[in-house]
């Protein structure tokens, strides 16, 4: 952990506009920029209910997949067209797509040509985010990932000029999130402040909206998957996400992550249940390193425990709580491709060189066996 006097940046969009019904301002906010050629990247459901951002006849891309590939943003890009606003509408995997087809349109530059640390181009086109899902908080973040169809390695793009112009954030958007759903991405939510809490270089200015974000998601997420229009906790949860997205910048996430990453690259599994899958583990794996702050966790969730395996069970009695079924078995994953899977989460450096505990291959596969 840093100290307080250690430097730190943070940045996040110039506007944000949170609360129920604040996405009625984007008409204006739009006209406001002079914008009149707004590009939409969304996923097929929220293509299919656009009238809510109250736009006339939109260009759109409504294709936006789970854990989107190259060939995906390839074909976002070539519809952007002569857009002068790109509007990320949905999830993570939209709003991920949206940074990038903003710095790549009209940019000249393919994908290879941009990925990795500040390589992106000035965008020439406003970038709005409009998170439908309270999750990954990439609404307010720099960051964007997507698969290569070729290595299945998650590829990360980072650079200032992905920074929303405006990120809107209206929890109505998500009452029809259905329960497996928002348990999962809640799950993220809490995952990406768990991670940032406990990083080797977390801070303690991070660490205030960490520790809050995870007492939010103990408060709210239940009372969302039991029922989806309370309001209150729905907000909860999209605060939740926030402060999420707001820990990543400068700390970023560490081994859960990590070890979930193969999960959806190799057999598919959404970004959410990935990482509530392995969340028990590493929140375990990690507790002796930082037990003061892993008991912390553990009470904002209602779950007080200590000891390794106590803390292994509390954080997995909490996700079957929602509903989760925590066992890789039941979704789909081999067990014969543990070991494989192991070696890919290891080389994940940028994430592992920061966990407070060095894992091995061997000790990743342990997780694994221990989440099969």
């Amino acid at each position: 952990m840093r100290s307080l006097d250690a430097t730190l940046e943070m940045q996040r969009p110039p506007e944000v506009q949170f609360g129920v019904g604040c996405l009625k301002n984007l008409p204006a906010w739009l006209a406001g920029k002079h914008y009149s050629r707004p590009f939409i990247v969304a996923d097929p459901v929220n293509a299919a209910r656009l009238d809510l951002l109250g736009i006339s006849a939109p260009a759109v891309f409504g294709k936006v997949v789970p854990e989107p590939d190259l060939p995906n943003l390839e074909e976002a890009v070539a519809a952007a067209g002569s857009a002068d606003v790109v509007i990320g509408f949905g999830g993570g995997s939209a709003m991920d797509l949206a940074k990038l087809v903003a710095v790549l349109a009209h940019s000249g530059k393919t994908f290879s040509e941009i990925s990795g640390p500040n390589r992106a181009p000035e965008r020439k086109v406003g970038l709005v985010q409009i998170p439908t899902t309270a999750g990954t908080g990439s609404e307010v973040g720099t960051r964007a990932l997507v698969t290569d169809p070729q290595t299945l390695a998650k590829v990360a793009t980072e650079s200032l000029h992905m920074l929303a112009d405006i990120a809107i954030i209206d929890p109505s958007l998500t009452v029809t999130v259905p329960p497996f759903v928002t348990a999962a991405t809640g799950v993220d939510a809490m995952a990406h402040c768990v991670e940032a809490y406990t990083s080797r270089r977390s801070h303690p200015i991070v660490d205030a909206y960490a520790l809050q974000g995870i007492q939010l998601v103990g408060k709210y997420l239940k009372r969302a998957v039991d029922d989806g229009h309370d309001l209150e906790a729905r907000a909860g949860l999209c605060l939740a996400a926030f402060y999420g997205g707001v820990c990543l910048g400068p700390v970023n996430t560490t081994a859960g992550h990590a070890v979930a990453y193969p999960l959806g690259t190799r057999h598919k599994l959404p970004h959410g249940i990935a990482n509530a899958l392995i969340f028990p583990h590493t929140l375990a794996a990690n507790a002796g390193a930082v037990p003061q702050k892993t008991e912390a966790i553990c009470d904002a969730l209602g779950q007080p425990a200590s000891g390794r395996e106590g803390v292994r069970r509390a954080a997995r009695a909490f996700c079957e709580s929602l509903g989760l079924d925590m066992r890789l078995a039941s979704h789909g994953v081999p067990e014969d491709d543990l070991p494989r899977m192991a070696g890919e989460a290891h080389a994940i450096r940028r994430l592992l060189d920061w966990n407070p505990v060095n894992l091995t291959v061997e000790d990743i596969l342990d997780i694994y066996r221990a989440a099969f």
